[in-house]
């Protein structure tokens, strides 16, 4: 029987060899399909990274669900915005993707797709529940092998086209850009480097998660060596880029959407954009000084998509790379797409990655910083730390609570998927940005104290 504490806010998700036996993942597959096809049909898109677990994981969901009566259409191993791409152009009722993300690799799990949209939350308890009562569908169902890489490069390279050629390196990190990125770059004006573009799932030079400086050093070291205007990195399964400058310095993800931002306000003054509650205060200033209309909004990649429908976003972003790109695109997270993009900005400009930076206030910043902090409690203690807060300064509790300064921000929120809190800062000044700190950090020292 599957742990109750797989089903998490985003996904389905363990240790594959400890937690996700073929058995139990037969049921879940089956009880997969009975959700979809009560939803949508029976019509099941399925894609899987390139994890030692990943084959094996695929024969045992894709057994459930044909068990349930529905028709899988397998993709093979893809990254996530080839089978999101696949789907939506297929008109398919539901998907399931096979990746453990950014987690190490002995984990692994599935995202799953109803329709064109990622289910989280509730839903993902629902089909906990489906097992658990044993209230599964039986049929017969059918089982097809499909290329959905092919329509998907033609796709994108089309979307393409610059005059100016550019040097550029890439660091796919041995997991599933490498071959896909390869048939991409063909068709641009590139001088492109590539990076462990092999699918390894040993992840044998570092752990494809471009969101820690130290999966970068590879990265930083080829960009300077060849002299290329821009670095972009891609996580395991390609829905999340990274970036580095000329100069290896590291663009996050904030300022990756400052950068998209700018260049749709050229053409599409009023745009929306959404931007999670992690992101430094510059992208919303500077994007509403430009015109746009900046919401801030909960970490999430399920949630800022149903935020981007409802708000009809042209962006939206996260710290973790995530970029949802509605201009000129179908509104899903898409590494390779949001790299094309990007190339596309420089090589437009005739600067290098940098330049594109230019004019913008010089802050100080912590990266995220998580601090321990158990299931039970970590929801009480934000809470605890916002009422405190609320007492003395403006505050945002949109997702945790954001504690605005006189020259900077702090703030505290319990993670979703992990028994973390989830700390940052922003200020004008190191020291600023220490004693920010210092009070954020002494006011949950306090409500630790007081909840034990």
């Amino acid at each position: 029987m599957l742990k109750p504490t797989i089903f998490r806010e985003y996904d389905i998700r363990g240790i594959a060899d400890l937690d996700l036996q073929d058995d139990d993942i037969a049921v879940l597959g089956q009880a997969i399909g009975t959700f979809l096809q009560r939803a949508n049909g029976r019509n099941v898109n399925l894609g899987r990274d390139c994890r030692l677990s990943s084959p094996r994981l695929s024969r045992a969901i894709a057994n459930g669900l044909a068990a349930s009566g529905c028709r899988v259409t397998d993709l093979g191993t893809v990254p996530t915005p080839v089978l999101y791409h696949s789907t939506m152009r297929m008109g398919a009722d539901g998907a399931v993707m096979i990746t453990g993300s950014h987690n190490p690799s002995e984990y692994n799990g599935f995202k799953i797709l109803s329709g064109p949209a990622t289910i989280f939350g509730e839903k993902i308890q629902e089909i906990r529940r489906l097992i658990e009562g044993g209230d599964l569908l039986t049929g017969e169902g059918s089982y097809r092998e499909y290329d959905g890489i092919s329509p998907y490069v033609d796709d994108i390279a089309s979307r393409f086209r610059w005059d100016r050629r550019i040097k550029v390196v890439l660091d796919a990190g041995n997991g599933t850009a490498g071959p896909t990125m390869s048939r991409v770059l063909e068709c641009l004006n590139v001088d492109a480097t590539a990076l462990y573009f092999e699918m390894d799932g040993n992840f044998p030079n570092h752990h494809p998660d471009p969101t820690l400086e130290e999966n970068l050093d590879a990265l930083v070291a080829a960009v300077k060596e060849q002299g290329a205007e821009l670095g972009i990195a891609f996580d395991g399964d390609v829905d999340r880029i990274g970036a580095v400058d000329e100069t290896g310095r590291v663009v996050w993800g904030d300022f990756l959407m400052l950068i998209f931002g700018r260049e749709i306000l050229t053409r599409k003054p009023n745009a929306t954009f959404i931007a999670e509650v992690k992101c430094s205060q510059i992208l919303y200033d500077e994007l509403r000084r430009l015109g746009g209309n900046a919401i801030m909004y909960r970490t999430g990649h399920s949630l800022i998509k149903a935020k981007m429908k409802e708000t009809h976003a042209d962006l939206a972003g996260e710290m973790s790379g995530h970029m949802f790109f509605a201009d000129r695109y179908y509104g899903y997270d898409d590494a390779i797409y949001a790299a094309c993009r990007l190339m596309e900005i420089v090589a437009n400009s005739g600067k290098p990655l940098s330049a594109q930076l230019e004019g913008l206030p010089q802050t100080v910043t912590t990266p995220e910083i998580r601090v321990d902090c158990s299931d039970e409690v970590k929801f009480e203690l934000v809470s605890r730390v916002a009422e405190r807060f609320r007492k003395t300064h403006n505050v945002v509790d949109v997702d945790g609570v954001r504690v605005l300064f006189p020259h900077g921000w702090g703030l505290v929120r319990a993670s979703n998927t992990q028994p973390v809190l989830v700390l940052r800062f922003e200020a004008l000044t190191r020291e600023q940005l220490g004693e920010y700190r210092r009070e954020i950090e002494t006011a949950l020292e306090e409500a630790r104290a007081a909840a034990t």
